[in-house]
């Protein structure tokens, strides 16, 4: 009985650390995919945020951390079906599409339903996030003027920031 009991033991003992070690290799190797595919996503855009910066002076460290955000790596609903990597809204049902989203406003996240544009290509979606940085808003041209006069990403960052370019 003591070495059945022995025996049953260490092959529950040894199957769970069989068991652990698995569940850590495939959790490594769901780390690893998703490294990946975090780099294929900015292998994807760099060079283009690289000619946005020559023509625009935006820095691609701004495009790509912007893009990341707001589009979680490309894999947001918004930026896989509209190509929309920025979360851009607009006005016009023709070229906009409903969705519903977060909002940080007065401290605490609201819920809204909000018309996101929809762009033909994810190019278009970084050089229209390039234009409102160039032209500004309608009620204040300069609004971004500070992130394109930026010489390195952290004063752009905190140029954004205080230019008040996101709710969060």
């Amino acid at each position: 009985y003591l070495v059945a009991s022995i025996f049953i033991s260490c092959l529950v003992f040894f199957g769970t650390l069989s068991f652990l070690s698995s569940r850590e290799n495939a959790q490594q190797a769901q780390v690893a995919v998703e490294i990946d595919q975090e780099q294929a996503f900015i292998d994807k855009i760099s060079a283009y945020a690289k000619v946005l910066q020559s023509e625009y002076g935006v820095l691609p460290s701004i495009s790509i951390a912007q893009a990341i955000l707001e589009s979680n790596w490309g894999n947001s609903e918004l930026s896989k079906k509209y190509n929309n990597f920025y979360g851009i809204k607009g006005s016009e049902e023709a070229n906009t599409v409903l969705m519903n989203t977060k909002e940080f406003v007065d401290e605490e996240w609201i819920e809204i339903n909000g018309r996101f544009r929809i762009y033909e290509s994810w190019q278009d979606s970084m050089n229209a996030h390039t234009q409102l940085f160039v032209e500004g808003t309608t009620w204040n041209p300069q609004q971004y003027a500070a992130v394109l006069a930026a010489e390195n990403y952290n004063d752009a960052a905190y140029a954004l920031q205080a230019s008040g370019y996101a709710t969060d």
